[in-house]
C-alpha cells in the first residue's frame, strides 16, 4: 500500500472501538476534520502550519494545485512544501496531493460554514488543547514535593541563573523578572554561544549552584549546548519543558514536563506559564522572611519612584 493510500484509509477509518455495525450510524466525519487527521500527533513547525492551515481552508482548491503553486499562494518555499510532506510521513507533495483528493471531491458539494466559522472553531479546539494540558499539569502537582525541593534549591542559589533561547526567551524573562522581587542575585541568558558559556562560567564561580533552563519547541541546539556547559562549569540543571525524552532532558537534574499547545501557528504557554508561577511560589515560601523583606522593599520603591499608576 503506498503512503498516499494508507493516509486516505488513516483519514478515512471508523472511530478507534467502535464495533463495525456502528459504522453506518455513526456521524460521518467532515472533509476538515479528516484533513486534519493527516496532520494530527505530527510536531510541524510555524511554516509548515501554515501550509496545514492553508489545505484545511482552501481544501477544495489546494488539493489540485502544483507544489510551485501552492508554495505561492501559501507564501513559501517549494522545498518546505516537501519537507512538509515528509513529515507527515508521505514520500512527497505528490503523495499528499493524491490523499487530499478525494478528501476535496468530497467537499465540493456542500462543505459547511465559511472561513469565519471555521476559525473560531479552530481556536476554540486550540483553547480545548490548553484545557487538556492544565488538566495533565493539575495531575502532576497532586504531588508537590517535586516543585517544593526545587523551589528551596533554586532560592538558595547564590546567582541563581535563568536560561531561555529562542523561543524560550520570553518564559525565561517573565521568571527572571519576577524571581528578582524576592532573589537577591538572579542572572538570565538569552544568548546562546560564548555570551552563555561566559554568564554560566561567571555565575558557578560567583558560588551559584542551579541553573533554571526553558526547552520549548522548537528546541534550539544551542540549547542543549548551554545545558552541557552548565554541567561543566559544576551547575545542576532544573529544565521546563514539553519533553519526556531525549537529549535535554539527559542533560537535566530535575525536569518538569508542560505541554504546549499547537493547535495555531505559533505554540501557547499556558501550562509552562502556569509550571513557571507554581515554581516562584515554592521559592518564596523556601524562605519566608526574605520574601517578605524584599516585598516590603519593592513596594516602598515603587511608591517613591512611582512605578505604577494609581488604580
Amino acid at each position: 500500500m503506498s503512503s498516499g493510500q494508507q493516509a486516505r484509509a488513516q483519514a478515512a477509518a471508523i472511530t478507534p472501538g467502535r464495533r463495525p455495525d456502528e459504522a453506518e450510524t455513526a456521524p460521518a466525519a467532515s472533509p476538515a476534520e479528516r484533513v486534519r487527521s493527516l496532520f494530527g500527533g505530527h510536531r510541524l513547525s510555524p511554516a509548515q502550519r501554515r501550509i496545514a492551515q492553508f489545505l484545511t481552508d482552501h481544501l477544495t482548491e489546494a488539493a489540485f494545485l502544483s507544489i510551485t503553486e501552492l508554495a505561492e499562494r501559501v507564501g513559501v518555499s517549494q522545498p518546505s512544501v516537501t519537507r512538509f510532506a515528509s513529515s507527515l510521513g508521505f514520500s512527497g507533495y505528490p503523495a499528499l496531493r493524491e490523499a487530499l483528493q478525494p478528501i476535496a471531491l468530497s467537499a465540493v458539494a456542500g462543505a459547511s460554514g465559511d472561513r469565519e466559522g471555521r476559525l473560531h472553531n479552530e481556536i476554540q479546539a486550540a483553547v480545548d488543547a490548553e484545557i487538556e494540558n492544565l488538566m495533565s499539569l493539575r495531575r502532576v502537582f497532586a504531588d508537590p514535593d517535586r516543585i517544593l525541593h526545587v523551589g528551596r534549591e533554586l532560592a538558595r542559589s547564590m546567582p541563581l541563573t535563568v536560561l531561555g533561547l529562542r523561543i524560550s526567551v520570553s518564559l525565561a524573562e517573565y521568571f527572571a523578572y519576577a524571581a528578582r522581587r524576592i532573589h537577591p542575585d538572579v542572572r538570565v541568558v538569552t544568548r546562546g554561544g560564548s555570551v552563555a558559556y561566559d554568564t554560566l562560567l561567571q555565575a558557578s564561580e560567583a558560588g551559584g549552584t542551579w541553573v533554571l533552563a526553558f526547552a520549548m519547541p522548537r528546541h534550539a541546539n544551542e540549547t542543549l549546548a548551554a545545558l552541557r556547559a552548565a554541567r561543566r562549569a559544576g551547575l545542576r540543571v532544573a529544565l521546563i519543558t514539553d519533553l519526556a525524552l531525549g537529549p535535554l532532558v539527559d542533560e537535566a537534574d530535575v525536569v518538569f514536563t508542560a505541554g504546549t499547545g499547537s493547535r495555531l501557528v505559533f505554540d501557547s504557554y499556558a501550562a509552562p506559564g502556569v509550571l513557571s508561577s507554581a515554581i516562584l511560589q515554592a521559592m518564596a515560601d523556601a524562605d519566608p522572611e526574605r520574601t517578605q523583606l524584599r516585598l516590603e522593599k519593592y513596594e516602598q520603591a515603587a511608591e517613591q519612584h512611582a512605578f505604577f499608576l494609581d488604580e
